[in-house]
């Protein structure tokens, strides 16, 4: 078995799960910097900010896909290597 696997290799998925891990924490500190504000009593951010906030939602999304296209590959290779 370990002749088959691939050491140090990249999946089909892994470069957006990556990407979706990035955008997701940029989002991330995004929603941090704009709930600063209500903690600390001073003017809230423009809307821009709250929109930048989505990118959380986004990030998630790509990297979900990202698994899901893993997965995808997988099982097509399971299925032509059973079959």
């Amino acid at each position: 078995m370990r002749d088959k696997t691939q050491a140090n290799s990249a999946g089909p998925g892994d470069g957006m799960v990556r990407i979706g891990a990035i955008v997701f924490f940029v989002g991330a500190v995004a929603t941090l910097v704009t709930v600063a504000p209500l903690f600390l009593g001073t003017d809230p951010f423009p809307p821009l900010a709250y929109a930048v906030c989505m990118l959380m939602g986004v990030g998630f999304l790509v990297a979900a896909a990202g698994v899901l296209r893993g997965i995808a590959v997988q099982r097509r290779q399971a299925r032509s290597a059973a079959g």
